[in-house]
């Protein structure tokens, strides 16, 4: 689990908006950009390069 204040002050590396923590998957995801960062032993990282592209189905079942 993340600190809530962590999640507060991180933002998504392209677009500056918020993230969504999703506990289950261990992922941060933009919702704007449609991209999931993971978290890794509780680090999330930020590099767009391991981020993942949510497909269109992912992104409607977590709106």
């Amino acid at each position: 689990m993340l600190d809530k204040k962590l999640l507060e002050i991180l933002a998504c590396p392209i677009c500056k908006g918020e993230l969504h923590y999703y506990r289950g998957a261990e992922e941060l995801v933009c919702l704007v950009d449609k991209l999931a960062y993971p978290v890794r032993e509780g680090v999330p990282v930020m590099l767009t390069a391991e981020a993942r592209v949510l497909s269109d189905d992912e992104l409607e079942r977590l709106q």
